[in-house]
């Protein structure tokens, strides 16, 4: 069954969140709440609102939102009639959901498939009184908040489903939605939330025993532990104190285990304070200023930066690694990560039989789901089996079966396939991802081609490369470019398919190039050789345009200065949905110089080419280019970066990350039958009326004190190389425009206030404007 449309019935946080996500993918949207007494479209207009103002963006592109129909339950169910799916998000409360579902039986198609978001109430419960019918077309998916960046998605048949149902949201949940899935069974909490919260909980509680601040406990459950910066606390925060009331007493009444928060945090609760909804919680905000709640005193004091004996240290150790050393960190540090990950640990081992399939599943949802970089298994496997039951043990804790049937790890390697341990003992392979190329499993299968610190290059199959960044945050360098020419010569040489750029990794594609050792060149004085590597630079771009072979580009995340460039001269553009895509060098006093100048005023020229002889304006051209360098437009996804220019016609966007690389690998195979390198002519260079043109906006908006003096210097460069010089109009080449752009580079990065700019982002992570 082919999903065209869906209905959404709850527009709360996560209904109108979940609504934002589909319409974003391009799916045509109900949403429904419940009437207002005034207006019957309050609540949904409201939340609806919620979503389009929502920080981060809940919304793709701000036009998606058009996709969403709006009605309320009372008078505009009949709107359901030709849905092909409707999510149930409304209150948690078991009664008003098993009423709507009596009345969604009435309206809806025969084929409809009904879900529900539910975070714990059970299925079986859910499906009370309903037909034969209705229960085969009816499962749960639990998606987490907020529904556009988190990556889990929780699918709980029931006995009834239907497989064919299954099949269908697992499949438009992966492919549309960009989920990742994870079958959970029907228990309270699922999988992530039973673990997640029970972790969290479990982390105040041992606050309080071994007398740690929030600040300190923040600073020992996030990165350095490989979860996401917000640690405990802040997560918190940013979930709301209520929902996390809501959920531990929810929690606590189904399974009758202790999910009882603390009386200070109810206190806090109480007072109002629940989270960054109300601007108070655990942190506080006022102004620039961030205040921390004193547990003891329910008082806020300035925020601290703690300094724990040995973080700096494990820091510098690989992520299995740190989690190992961190245990043995000195005194009551030390101490609360060893309980924290006895305790956790012994009722993930506990629970797992109960709430999933298998242990892979477990680690996918606290991966996808809470965003650690680890699971709880393989956390497991780093710290050891030995040490974990000791740990286990002096926490006064029996040792789980679980670590019984454990034969040295969970998870074991077997040639180029990994094994885990199945729940009932004895090992199996783990399930492999459909449609996913991961990294790891092509370096186990030997399908390295040639390998540095900087770069690697795999063989894909069928004729495809692989070139992966190893550099942090993919910083561009020498040694990726020497790997690019080396990969690009092997695939002429042995006559291959073609090449994709891409990796693996967290937040980067690419941040751009490496712009600690620019500053130090320039620093020393070493022009010429500044010069070459820009140079280098420009090679390398103009060789992936005019390579005999098609060159794909699979960026996310961050893809800035040098990473945009690389991906604006690829053959096609393979995107994260998740991608931010931006020239950003005039943050750091500088243009972009690896192509990125000339490409954006080629393409928006030729963008005008089917108007010639119209009215079109050449300088329109010109300005936009312009307009999007210098106010360093970035995008806030792949669907806003075709907007802006970054991303054109004949790009594709990949919802789910996970199959990004394959999807790359296909667009390759795609073009390879009839390939032919692209020819690109001249254009017209404007000169001097361009560069007028340009040059009194810019002294405009220095007269407004909109920009400083040297932005003024750094517009003008640009505005010079836009121009083609300041002669009159001329016909360039793009390498025309390549030289101007990194004479106009090297200018800039010979002044004082750029080097300045250089500095102060490499040591604060933040633009200087001076």
């Amino acid at each position: 069954m082919r999903i065209k449309k869906v209905g959404v019935v709850g527009a709360g946080t996560m209904g109108s969140g979940i609504a934002a996500l589909l319409a974003s993918a391009g799916v045509p949207v109900v949403l429904l709440d419940i009437p207002g007494k005034e207006d019957p479209l309050e609540f949904v207009k409201r939340g609806l609102e919620r979503a389009k103002k929502a920080k981060p963006a809940a919304f793709m592109r701000k036009d998606r939102a058009e996709l969403i129909t709006i009605g309320n339950t009372r008078d505009d169910l009949g709107l359901l009639a030709d849905v092909d799916w409707v999510i149930e998000a409304i209150i948690e409360k078991l009664e008003p959901k098993q009423e709507l579902y009596a009345r969604l039986e009435e309206v809806l198609p025969e084929h409809a498939i009904v879900s529900s978001n539910t975070s714990g109430i059970p299925m079986k419960a859910l499906l009370e009184g309903r037909s034969d019918g209705f229960k085969k077309r009816f499962l749960g998916t639990h998606f987490f908040n907020p529904p556009r960046y988190l990556h889990l998605l929780e699918i709980i048949p029931t006995p009834h489903t239907d497989p064919a149902v299954l099949e269908t949201i697992e499949n438009f949940g992966d492919r549309i939605l960009g989920k990742g899935l994870v079958r959970a069974k029907d228990v309270p909490g699922f999988i992530a939330n039973r673990l997640g919260v029970y972790g969290m909980l479990q982390a105040v509680a041992l606050m309080e025993k071994h007398d740690l601040t929030i600040d300190e406990v923040d600073a020992l459950t996030g990165p350095l532990i490989g979860r996401p910066k917000s640690a405990i606390f802040r997560t918190a925060d940013l979930t709301g104190l209520d929902v996390l009331k809501m959920v531990a007493e929810e929690l606590a009444r189904t399974t009758g285990e202790d999910f009882a928060l603390p009386d200070w945090v109810l206190k806090v609760i109480e007072g109002g304070c629940l989270g960054d909804k109300t601007k108070c919680g655990f942190y506080k905000k006022e102004g620039k200023e961030i205040y921390t709640l004193d547990w003891k005193t329910l008082e806020y004091r300035p925020r601290q930066k703690p300094k724990i004996p040995g973080v700096d240290e494990a820091k510098q150790l690989s992520l299995p690694k740190r989690i190992a050393a961190v245990l043995d960190l000195p005194g009551t540090y030390g101490a609360f990560l060893r309980d924290l990950f006895a305790v956790s640990s012994h009722y993930t081992l506990a629970k797992t039989p109960e709430i999933a399939y298998d242990i892979v599943s477990v680690d996918r949802a606290l991966k996808w789901g809470f965003g650690w970089r680890m699971g709880p298994f393989e956390q497991m496997d780093a710290v050891g089996l030995d040490k974990t039951a000791e740990l286990i043990a002096a926490a006064g804790l029996e040792k789980p079966e679980l670590l019984e049937k454990a034969e040295g790890a969970f998870y074991q390697k077997e040639g180029a396939s990994r094994r885990m341990l199945a729940l009932e003992g004895g090992y199996v392979p783990v399930p492999e991802l459909p449609g996913v190329i991961e990294i790891q499993t092509l370096k186990d299968a030997g399908k390295v081609v040639k390998e540095s610190k900087d770069a690697g290059l795999y063989d894909l199959g069928d004729g495809v490369l692989l070139l992966e960044f190893r550099t942090k945050m993919g910083a561009l360098g020498e040694g990726i470019f020497k790997m690019l020419d080396y990969g690009m010569k092997y695939i002429e040489q042995n006559d291959l398919a073609g090449l994709v750029i891409g990796r693996e990794d967290e937040r980067a594609f690419s941040a751009g190039a490496n712009l600690a050792l620019i500053l130090m060149l320039a620093q020393e004085g070493e022009w010429d050789e500044l010069e070459m590597a820009v140079r280098l630079f420009q090679k390398s771009t103009m060789r992936l345009r005019e390579a005999p072979f098609p060159v794909v580009v699979a960026p996310f995340g961050l893809t800035l200065g040098g990473g945009c460039e690389m991906t604006l001269h690829a053959d096609r553009v393979q995107a994260a949905a998740e991608s931010y895509i931006g020239l950003v060098e005039v943050g750091v006093g500088l243009i972009p110089a690896g192509g990125g100048t000339k490409e954006l005023l080629f393409r928006f020229t030729e963008d005008l080419g089917p108007y010639a002889g119209a009215e079109a304006d050449p300088f329109a051209a010109v300005k936009r280019a312009f307009e999007v360098i210098a106010m360093a437009k970035t995008s806030t996804s792949a669907l806003e970066a075709f907007e802006i220019g970054y991303l054109q016609k004949g790009d594709r966007i990949s919802m789910n990350k996970d199959r990004l690389l394959a999807d790359a690998k296909q667009r390759v195979l795609d073009l390879a039958p009839d390939y032919v390198s692209p020819v690109r002519g001249k254009i017209t260079a404007l000169g001097k009326e361009a560069l007028g043109n340009l040059k009194y906006a810019i002294w405009s908006f220095r007269e407004a004190g909109q920009i400083t003096d040297h932005e003024v210097r750094i517009a003008s460069e640009l505005a010079y190389v836009l121009s083609g010089g300041d002669g009159p109009p001329r016909q360039v080449t793009e390498w025309d425009i390549l030289d101007l752009e990194r004479e106009a580079f090297l200018k800039l990065l010979g002044t004082r206030k750029t080097q300045e700019r250089i500095a102060h982002t490499l040591k604060t992570g933040k633009p200087l404007r001076n």
